[in-house]
């Protein structure tokens, strides 16, 4: 079983890649709140495969059973689900895919992945040595021997399996990718080109913006004509917009009065307590320190009070108030050097063996390189370093304490004993356990009852179906609406902290609904479905703008061009009414041309123009531009080898990075998961 429980603990590891891990907690109980009756909704489409509500919920069931899964908060929660729908994303797409192809894993593949022969990542992650990083067979051996007669590590077996086998096939499909790229000559010499030449020259040009834009018309024949054009720049993902206000619940000033006379109470007891471990662990805002600290670590009011035995405080800092008694305390250095040799609980009686031999002067480093079981330090002599005493809590910080210099002391904590040798103990100064009860600076429970009523008359008068009926509401009740989208998929509102629930309404609402109250963090939130856009590309009154911009740029090159004359440069530039400037040092790989700025066309041009010819004028993103390359620099920075290398490289690594993405995206997926999880 110990093999089991191991495998357990890995095995969060081995699924982060593919495999789902967990969802949140609350989905346990989705089946029956969310009132199905027998329906069974979807919840995406992975290429045109209806992935149902039942679906997603049993492989969450059978991850979390097989993995021993614990509850998460909501990052990791996100984290988890999305694992979830990359399990059913290879189900759908990668695996039918690579059957498609004849991809296959054949048994011998399979057993040298279990031997290690073939890296696995998957088998690693199950199987390797904590202490060594070693990938160890023993260890696979001893797992099948208790799989044999207990049917959850056969079915964990089976998805580590399942697991290695995917990852895989996605080897070999990566491989047949890279296998398939191809860098030519024209490639590598234009390649070498451009990372030998360096240009300098001179250049003339007009910026859009001097070009007022009541020169140019633009009709809605010509925006509707660069849409349709450029269709593609307005692909999106399905969106909803929200409109919603925060009613923020902020202490008043008569629970700030009352606040600090509760706490002026409660500091006249603790003042008074006999028992004061005992009155602060009696006190749900108690809490006791870990470890001991110095004068130096603590402020200069604290200093003065505990240091003396004194309470320190109330006080009201940070915006809590906050009050301490000293609990404990010790004469101990400042900063203590040690080694240590790590054994397990097990081994009590080598630890107490070897204890001995080294007190009886047996060396440190060697024993510990022998017999010490945690390696990062082992192999350095048991080499931990100076540490501060603050830094030492419970077996420790009472062992240490009254160490010397060449103490060697044996400490058992968890499941390890360890033995330290002290190679360096500063001088002894007074170091305290402190005590601490803090109260935060938060609204009394009848205010919170006054803002949920101001939001409760809010979301009535709101619920009039429309945006203005919202905004009125909001304009009554002296609260701001804001405004934030929701694109498929996204489990949380940008700029909301806690919007989960928030989320969660607006995937399932209509047009034009009005949310109930959502708790968000310490404040009351009412929604508004302002927007449902589910169109596959941006409408173009939804774009106007962007679109606008690009044809006025486009309308504002043709008039600026149409002007243009000369048959030299300075005719041209004086036609454009500008003057002619140097550029140097503009290479294929600039990123800009000074006096210019960031023109990405221009730099093109440049790297490809013959020297001392007259270019055609450039349409860049801030001007057009026209220029004569003077002198042409060329270095040996790279030769026709090492560029074919270079290039081959970053097309195969290219290839291979968007491959997938290419995959899933051409499987046209749509996650309809927001609704639900």
């Amino acid at each position: 079983m110990a093999s089991l429980n191991t495998l357990r603990t890995k095995f969060g590891i081995v699924l982060s890649i593919i495999i789902a891990l967990a969802l949140l907690a609350f989905i346990l109980s989705l089946k029956t709140e969310m009132g199905f009756a027998g329906n069974d909704p979807r919840v995406g489409v992975i290429d045109g495969k209806k992935i149902n509500y039942s679906e997603y919920y049993d492989q969450y069931e059978q991850i979390k059973q097989q993995n021993n899964v614990q509850e998460s908060d909501e990052q990791q929660s996100a984290m988890l689900a999305n694992a979830v729908w990359q399990t059913l994303i290879a189900k759908y797409v990668l695996t039918p895919g690579f059957d498609r192809m004849g991809l296959r894993v054949t048994e011998p593949e399979r057993l040298a992945m279990v031997s290690g022969q073939t890296p696995s990542q998957a088998f690693y992650n199950a199987f390797a040595d904590p202490r060594t990083g070693q990938y160890d067979v023993a260890a696979v051996s001893q797992f099948l021997a208790h799989a044999e007669a207990n049917p959850q590590a056969a079915d964990a077996w089976a998805q580590i399996n399942e697991q290695a086998r995917l990852e895989r096939e996605v080897q070999k499909y990566l491989g047949l990718v890279k296998g398939g790229v191809y860098v030519n000559s024209l490639e590598v010499a234009e390649g070498v080109k451009a990372a030998n030449n360096t240009f300098a020259g001179k250049w003339a040009g007009k910026k859009y913006s001097a070009v007022p834009d009541s020169l140019v018309k633009v009709s809605s024949s010509d925006l509707k004509a660069y849409y349709n054009s450029h269709k593609d720049m307005f692909k999106q993902t399905p969106s909803r917009t929200i409109s919603y206000v925060v009613f923020e619940v902020s202490p008043t000033d008569d629970d700030l009065l009352a606040l600090e006379n509760s706490v002026a109470e409660v500091g006249r007891e603790f003042a008074a307590a006999g028992e004061v471990k005992t009155f602060v662990r009696g006190n749900r805002n108690g809490k006791i320190a870990d470890s001991f600290v110095s004068a130096a670590q603590l402020s200069d009011e604290e200093v003065k009070a505990l240091m003396a035995g004194e309470m320190y405080g109330p006080v009201l800092k940070n915006n809590e108030w906050t009050m301490a008694r000293v609990l404990d305390s010790k004469m101990a250095p400042d900063s203590v050097g040690i080694r240590h040799i790590v054994l397990p609980y097990t081994q009590e009686a080598l630890a107490d063996s070897l204890l001995t031999t080294l007190r009886n002067g047996a060396d440190f480093a060697q024993t510990a390189r022998n017999y010490s079981v945690y390696d990062a330090t082992a192999a350095n002599g048991g080499e931990v370093g100076v540490m501060p005493f603050s830094a030492f809590t419970g077996e420790f910080a009472a062992a240490l304490a009254n160490a010397k210099k060449g103490d060697i002391v044996k400490i058992a904590a968890g499941d390890a004993i360890q033995l330290m040798q002290v190679y360096r103990a500063d001088k002894p100064s007074k170091h305290i356990q402190v005590a601490t009860i803090t109260y935060p600076v938060e609204a009394s429970a009848a205010t919170r009852r006054d803002v949920h009523n101001q939001a409760g008359s809010f979301m009535v008068t709101a619920k009039g179906g429309s945006s203005s009926a919202f905004a009125d509401a909001a304009s009554a009740a002296a609260v701001t609406p804001r405004v934030a989208g929701i694109a498929q998929g996204d489990r949380t509102i940008r700029g909301l902290d806690d919007s989960r629930e928030v989320a969660r309404w607006a995937y399932g609402a209509e047009k034009g609904d009005v949310s109930d109250i959502f708790n968000v963090g310490k404040d009351y939130v009412i929604a508004m479905v302002t927007e449902i856009d589910d169109n596959e590309y941006a409408p173009l009154e939804k774009v106007s703008a962007q679109v606008r911009s690009q044809v006025l740029r486009d309308k504002k090159y043709d008039y600026i061009v149409k002007d243009l004359s000369g048959a030299t440069l300075a005719e041209q530039a004086a036609s454009l009414g500008s003057e002619v400037e140097d550029f140097s040092d503009v290479t294929f790989g600039s990123f800009y041309v000074n006096g210019v700025g960031v023109e990405p066309r221009l730099v093109g041009a440049i790297a490809s123009a013959e020297k001392g010819a007259l270019s055609a004028p450039v349409k860049g993103m801030s001007g057009v531009y026209v220029f004569e390359v003077g002198d042409v620099q060329t270095a040996d920075k790279q030769n026709s080898e090492g560029e074919k290398v270079r290039a081959q490289a970053m097309a195969e690594g290219m290839a291979q990075q968007f491959s997938i993405p290419a995959l899933q995206q051409m499987a046209k997926i749509q996650d309809l998961r927001g609704r639900y999880f």
